[in-house]
């Protein structure tokens, strides 16, 4: 480890000790997770791209990290900040410690200063750029006031995949377009269907000439109203065959449906967020990591089907003229609670519905 220091662009500065790749600068948007583990699919999550995690968990490293629980074939977030990291892990499934782990990945990570100070100043101001490493202060300054955030960045072609793949082997046929997604997505997905993964950029022709019973709309980073070529995708493909977004994949089937999004102040990212079904009434306490949401007042041809018990944000929806619905969160947890896995089933339901 290396002396350091995490830079906000508005000048607040926290000391201490720089891990993993260690680089002189690492710059993005600083954000808090409150999840009290799974850090290693919390950063190879790609809906993280472009920003550094605060992990507001103080103890971090502890059982190490294992090939299986990857969620993405990399790292797309920019960094982690860190209480207490702990070098010395314990886990029968470790492959390696989370610093060998990061540093082969090339990203570094700082450990030792106080995440609950950074934490309540991110709630009060807002997410902030910033950058941490061993340069002095002032370059890490420069470097914050350069960070341009996430607003109006089109990351998903950061994150996509390059070609269509395939996965499983289920009777039913889905086909994702890839904003963003994740394995454990994929993998509750070929529970009961062979998946067909194509690049954000597929267009209307090509996703059909899969002859899906289904069209998955996956999870992603960044602004929404970037993605516009999603969205035109998206609206050519509305009545054909049953649709089922996350995250990302919510926003844009609400904004191909009329709706409009805004960028929330520090977002949702953690595994312990209180949603309520409007349907049943019950609440799941679900697994959250997103920037923007959708603006309820701008709803079209759409209803509210879950509520964030936070904030009031929209956290779900379904379409009032065709078979498409989504929800803000992450019913595959991955990692979190498994309180909304039945959306899966739901989905298998309207696709065999409609066979």
């Amino acid at each position: 480890m290396k002396p350091g220091a995490l830079v906000l662009r508005d000048g607040t500065v926290f000391e201490g000790r720089v891990f993993g790749a260690a680089k002189p600068v690492s710059s993005g948007e600083v954000v808090f997770n409150t999840a009290l583990s799974g850090y290693q699919e919390v950063l190879s999550d790609p809906s993280y791209a472009g920003q550094i995690i605060t992990f507001t968990n103080a103890h971090i490293g502890n059982y190490g990290v294992n090939a299986k629980d990857n969620e993405s074939r990399g790292i797309f977030a920019r960094g982690a900040i860190i209480r207490d990291y702990d070098e010395h892990y314990s886990n029968y499934r470790a492959d390696q410690s989370l610093g060998d782990w990061l540093a082969a990945a090339s990203i570094s990570a700082i450990c030792g200063l106080d995440t609950r100070k950074l934490t309540r100043h991110i709630r009060e101001r807002g997410a902030l750029p910033g950058a941490f490493g061993t340069a002095p202060v002032e370059e890490l300054l420069a470097a914050a006031k350069k960070e341009a955030g996430t607003g109006g960045l089109d990351l998903v072609k950061v994150v996509t995949a390059t070609k269509p793949y395939r996965r499983g082997s289920g009777k039913l046929r889905v086909t994702a377009l890839d904003f963003g997604i994740k394995t454990s997505i994929i993998d509750h997905l070929t529970k009961f269907a062979t998946v067909t993964v194509l690049p954000a950029g597929a267009g209307e022709a090509e996703v059909m000439a899969t002859k899906p019973d289904g069209i998955f709309l996956s999870n992603g980073p960044g602004d929404p109203e970037i993605i516009d070529y999603g969205v035109a995708t998206i609206r050519q493909l509305l009545g054909q065959v049953p649709i089922f977004g996350i995250c990302l994949g919510h926003q844009l089937l609400a904004t191909a449906l009329g709706a409009k999004t805004v960028k929330l102040p520090f977002g949702h990212h953690g595994g312990n967020h209180p949603v309520q079904n409007l349907s049943s009434g019950e609440i799941e306490i679900t697994s959250q990591n997103h920037n923007f949401a959708v603006v309820e007042s701008s709803l079209k041809d759409a209803v509210v089907t879950h509520r964030n018990l936070n904030d009031n944000v929209v956290e779900g929806l379904k379409s009032t003229r065709y078979p498409a619905f989504s929800v803000q969160y992450h019913p595959e947890a991955g990692p979190g609670p498994h309180d909304a896995g039945y959306l899966f089933d739901q989905f298998r339901g309207m696709m065999e519905g409609k066979r």
